[in-house]
């Protein structure tokens, strides 16, 4: 049956792969297949010396030649602020150049052209759309495209202006592990509490989910959007280097290519270890002796040293989960199905750690690179008017969203877990004689003080009436919708008067 052309697909944006997905019919998903038949798409983005452009496969092919100006994990770097210590971290990790960006944001050098993040993300985006079009045989411009739940409100407007540039309509954005239930529970007619833990190449989500036939009510979620598959990789490459270190004196982390080189083979010796108890890591002719001697690497490594590595990062998984179900005021008897979700969650420890913590194996009834792409596709489907699937959707918000006080503490004006949509009202008054503007400064985050908080931007209202300080009376109408986006106005209480909204990004 052909697809009407105003068709909704599932986009799976991810840090390390990405995937696109169709539902019809009566909810039968196809995910969109790339030539060569695969399904996931790297989310890799490269300028060759030619000045062609890279992206996906392609890019990821040359990428142990070009380095430099291959950008990856650039998810990790959307909608953030250029000061913050996450950049620094990403920047230690990859080859290309990251640096402040002109609205507040971070930019990425690549070819000697420089990108804001979301413009990478349109590029990412569009070779999905591109690949769907010619598949499906006409323009697709409509999308649901999923982001991790632990994304604050600036990131998934960045996610949404992403769109924006490739004229995308990004219908809605929806909470990874909320797709990824979706994809478990549509058609099962169930009646279940599952937790989806989502690991996936570069950030970590639990949620607590309760279903009912066709209503997803989040009761919780958690997470650290600097979590991921890339960590695990690192834990590699830095056992690796120091060996080498130890072994010839020879420092090859400011090598691009030998580092490149290391990142690809511990990426590989990672995904063998989950099958396999040992794997050799050797790589020849990394470098060369002041003399000009050849040198090679080879480090001997099994499943218990990759296990002895890591262990902080999963044990930070399962804090971060603990601290979840604490959220949700439940133990682990009352978890009916623990979902695994992301590549990551493919580590043999991470599946033993999570069965000794329930007392049974989690779930295999979604596959973990496609559930998310296939729940996006599902939800979009759903919101057609050609469908007769309605899916409720209730979800959260990841972290509280406030305002400063004076001596900067935070004002809650929603709670972390709050449901999505919600509204509230918050009274305000001026606090000199005769102003005539309202700045209200917006912060996301769970620290009583706002300055360790994210800055989401400042609001100014104008037109307030000059009168004696505390005279004037405003109400602020706060409104997150079900993308967990935030819109904000303002009400004179003595005139009736609404006052227009200025929303200015505040630079740091």
């Amino acid at each position: 049956m052909p697809l009407p052309p105003d068709t909704i697909i599932g986009i799976d944006l991810g840090t390390t792969n990405s995937c696109g997905a169709i539902a019809h019919g009566d909810g039968q998903v196809k995910l969109i297949p790339y030539k060569g038949g695969d399904y996931t798409i790297p989310s890799i983005y490269a300028i060759d010396d030619k000045g062609h452009e890279l992206i996906g496969h392609e890019a990821k092919r040359q990428w142990q030649l070009n380095p430099r100006n291959t950008l990856y994990a650039t998810k990790r770097l959307i909608g953030r602020a250029p000061k913050d210590d996450v950049v620094e971290s990403v920047q230690k990790s990859v080859q290309y150049r990251v640096h402040a960006g002109t609205q507040n944001d971070v930019a990425l050098d690549c070819h000697g052209r420089t990108f804001h993040v979301p413009e990478i993300s349109a590029k990412i985006l569009a070779k999905i759309r591109d690949v769907a079009s010619d598949h499906l045989g006409f323009k697709v411009q409509r999308a649901v495209v999923t982001v991790p739940a632990y994304f604050t409100d600036r990131q998934r407007q960045a996610v949404k202006e992403a769109g924006t540039l490739i004229d995308l309509e990004v219908v809605r954005i929806i909470n990874e592990p909320t797709a990824a239930a979706l994809a478990y529970g549509i058609g099962k007619r169930l009646d279940e509490r599952v937790l989806v833990y989502d690991l996936g190449g570069g950030t970590f989500d639990v949620s607590i989910i309760e279903i009912r036939e066709r209503v997803f009510e989040v009761k919780a979620t958690g997470g650290d959007i600097f979590l991921g598959g890339i960590d695990f990789d690192n834990a590699i490459i830095e056992h690796v280097l120091d060996d080498f270190r130890k072994k010839h004196g020879i420092d090859l982390s400011s090598d691009p290519v030998a580092m490149q080189r290391i990142k690809d083979l511990a990426e590989r010796t990672k995904i063998d270890l989950s099958a396999r108890g040992e794997a050799p890591f050797s790589i020849p002719f990394i470098t060369m002796t002041p003399q000009g001697q050849p040198l090679n690497m080879d480090v001997k490594f099994d499943r218990k040293l990759l296990e002895a590595l890591t262990q902080h990062l999963v044990d930070r998984t399962l804090k971060i989960m603990g601290a979840v179900m604490v959220d949700a005021g439940i133990t682990a008897k009352d978890i009916d199905e623990v979902m695994l979700v992301g590549g990551q969650t493919r580590m043999p420890i991470i599946q033993d750690r999570l069965t000794r913590f329930f007392g049974k194996p989690p779930s295999k009834g979604v596959h973990p690179d496609e559930a998310v792409a296939i729940g996006a596709a599902l939800y979009g489907w759903s919101l057609q008017e050609s469908s007769d699937l309605k899916i409720q959707l209730l979800d959260v918000i990841p972290m509280a969203i406030g305002i400063e006080q004076a001596g900067g503490t935070m004002h809650v004006v929603f709670p972390r877990n709050a449901a999505i949509p919600n509204a509230k009202t918050v009274a305000a008054t001026s606090s000199v004689d005769g102003q005539k503007e309202l700045v209200v400064r917006i912060f996301q985050g769970d620290h009583p003080e706002t300055a360790r908080n994210e800055l989401l931007g400042e609001f100014t209202f104008s037109g307030v009436r000059p009168c004696r300080a505390g005279e004037v009376r405003l109400e602020i109408m706060f409104e997150v919708n079900i993308e967990g986006i935030l819109t904000m106005s303002a009400k004179d209480l003595d005139t009736g008067r609404k006052m227009q909204t200025t929303v200015r990004v505040a630079s740091a």
